[in-house]
């Protein structure tokens, strides 16, 4: 593995994929589980998600190093262009093509779902496809990043609950039959923005001045208390989902992760800055295996 490749793979922030996916995959299993949906369609959504989540990866890192954000004090993980390992037109050119696979992947997700780009169904889904590249690019890049003013949370919510769950199961099945699906989907809206909760109390002190985030508003007590919240709130949800949409007792599989949940609340609270940082990978692996259990027990029960 070459030096360049290795810095690009960095930048790609692999740990975080499994996050975007969660979602997906919830969406795409509970599909499954009523409706015979088209293979090719469930990977070019799988493939199109990742691509959107490595476009934001990239986007970020660029958008945090021109504002300054990132420097030798963060308490994250040190990525490619604050080591040196790529530079800023490189990383530019590397964005560039990730956004151009991203609008392909996603028109073949379309076409594949639909047999066509042009009926009314494809064309929302074209403009919601443009519209999550432009929030996966614009979270610190351009002149006014939403991710700089405290916007972050609820766009995570948007467009890593509602819009994947929802949007998932509606590429795949061309229908969402009941209104309960928005309960699993806000679930793993609130874990994603736990995630980004857990990131913000961790870099608290490094990200003044240039960003204000939820967490740097509550302080470190009640962005602790706002992340119990979020946690609480999305497994609530999930167990009210499970009883009311098809109950049966092998859909309650899912609660095999709660342990994992209840030892991520346990180190938020109990641990700052740097150390805080094992939380958020414990928290991705923990939402991917609860949609992945969920998932399959509708299919499979």
């Amino acid at each position: 593995m070459t030096s360049k490749f290795r810095a690009i793979m960095t930048s790609f922030r692999l740990r975080t994929l499994p996050l975007s996916l969660a979602g997906v995959i919830l969406g795409v299993f509970l599909a499954a589980s009523e409706f015979k949906i088209s293979l090719w369609t469930a990977l070019l959504l799988f493939l199109t998600t990742v691509l959107l989540q490595i476009l934001s990866n990239l986007s970020n890192e660029l958008g945090d190093t021109l504002s300054g954000t990132d420097s030798e004090d963060r308490q994250g993980p040190a990525y490619s262009l604050e080591e040196g390992a790529l530079g800023i037109p490189e990383m530019k050119r590397i964005i560039s093509v990730i956004a151009t696979l991203c609008a392909l992947s996603g028109c073949a997700m379309v076409w594949a779902s639909f047999g066509t780009l042009f009926c009314l169904d494809s064309l929302i889904l074209l403009v919601l496809g443009a519209l999550a590249i432009m929030a996966a690019m614009r979270y610190t890049l351009g002149p006014h990043p939403y991710g700089y003013r405290g916007l972050g949370d609820i766009a995570v919510f948007i467009f890593f609950g509602l819009v994947s769950v929802l949007g998932a199961y509606y590429v795949a099945a061309h229908t969402i039959p009941s209104a309960l699906l928005v309960m699993p989907a806000a679930a793993i809206g609130l874990f994603s923005v736990g995630v980004l909760n857990v990131n913000n109390i961790r870099d608290m002190k490094t990200d003044a001045p240039n960003r204000v985030t939820v967490a740097m508003k509550l302080g470190v007590k009640r962005a602790r208390i706002y992340h119990t919240i979020l946690i609480y709130t999305g497994w609530l949800l999930l167990i009210l989902f499970t009883f009311l949409y098809d109950y049966s007792l092998w859909h309650f599989i899912f609660i095999l992760t709660l342990p994992l949940y209840i030892i991520h609340l346990k180190g938020v609270w109990t641990r700052t800055e740097r150390a805080l940082d094992p939380m958020l990978p414990l928290l991705v692996m923990s939402t991917f295996l609860l949609s992945l259990l969920m998932g399959l027990s509708f299919i499979l029960f």
